[in-house]
């Protein structure tokens, strides 16, 4: 490519990077700049509390959905598809039958699950997708890039039985599935539940799943490159009543993401921004974009609500694979004397 065209698109890339919360949310701009009646002892924002993301609505926009946003029959029919589906799912024997030898016995059944039980509302109007932008509520994926990103995902996996630290970050309960801890914090099949807290000079949050703490701090600067934490490098500053949190420094182990029904990459590289703002006592507004042209075309950026929760965060006892680590391991052993 000629160097004139690369210097342009990173110019064009570096001015988009800036202007995208204000072309994304410039609709909504009214709701971060209102007083925040809520402080902490010391004077910053409040954002303390235990909050939830559960909801129906996924990362991206289901085909069967044209628009960003729904009227409210669109999004009640919604959710009467999903309690069908969960009922379906927990019946799909009659009693006394059992799966034919050979199939999957099943997982979880939905006494586990808790996605939430609609598509989420903000601004007054349900939302078919957490993505913001593309309009089209889709990932940008770069085919070329994210073809080469997943190809060594593959060569990866193919080594997953070669020894326990090789097994995913999720299944070995370092981190929780898919990117309930984030960034970007993403709503899952269960455990949707956050803790924040605030003092003076850091904020935490802790999710639900797999009680990762992600602790950030208020200014400062990232470390080198070399250095990288399970949930990246976090530090923030606040922008009058938001919190503004700027995470790098992403760990090579934890690069594929998922939320529900959606899976995503966060390389190495990626710089991932997130604004916290509080817009009622039981409301904070959540938007994010991710910069990641390792596997993008572009920056996406999305936004939902964390409701405040009632219910307290109970300790997760994540299992460590159990006894089926051994056995994973044992049987692959035994795969290979027959080879």
């Amino acid at each position: 490519m000629d160097n004139g065209v690369v210097i342009k698109n990173i110019i064009f890339h570096k001015v988009f990077k800036y202007l995208l919360p204000i072309l994304v949310f410039a609709s909504n701009f009214l709701y971060t700049e209102t007083e925040n009646l809520y402080k902490t002892w010391y004077g910053d924002p409040d954002l303390q509390g235990v909050w939830t993301n559960a909801t129906l609505t996924t990362l991206e926009r289901p085909r069967h959905f044209k628009k960003l946003e729904v009227s409210t029959e669109e999004a009640r029919s919604a959710a009467t598809k999903a309690a069908e589906d969960s009922f379906d799912y927990d019946n799909q024997y009659l009693e006394g039958e059992t799966p034919q030898a050979g199939t999957d016995v099943g997982g979880y059944n939905t006494a586990w699950m808790d996605p939430g039980a609609e598509l989420f509302k903000l601004f007054g109007k349900y939302r078919t997708s957490i993505i913001a932008y593309p309009k089209n509520g889709k990932l940008p994926w770069d085919r070329e890039k994210a073809g080469k990103f997943f190809q060594k995902r593959r060569r990866d996996m193919s080594r997953r039985k070669d020894h326990p630290e090789l097994r995913g970050v999720g299944e070995r309960c370092v981190v929780g599935f898919g990117s309930s801890g984030g960034p970007p914090m993403m709503n899952v099949l269960y455990n949707n539940h956050y803790q924040i807290v605030q003092s003076p000079g850091y904020v935490m949050i802790m999710a639900e799943m797999v009680h990762d703490a992600r602790i950030i701090r208020l200014g400062g600067s990232h470390p080198s490159e070399n250095i990288t934490p399970w949930l990246g490098d976090s530090i923030g500053h606040w922008e009058g009543n938001t919190l503004v949190v700027e995470t790098t420094n992403f760990n090579p182990q934890h690069t594929f993401r998922a939320g529900l029904r959606h899976f995503f990459a966060i390389t190495t590289g990626a710089v991932v921004t997130e604004r916290f703002t509080r817009i009622s006592e039981d409301e904070i507004l959540y938007r994010f974009y991710v910069d990641d042209l390792d596997v993008y075309k572009h920056i996406w950026a999305g936004e939902m609500p964390l409701r405040s929760a009632a219910n307290k965060i109970y300790e997760y006892a994540c299992h460590e694979g159990n006894y089926s680590m051994a056995n994973i391991l044992a049987g692959a052993r035994e795969e290979e004397k027959r080879r």
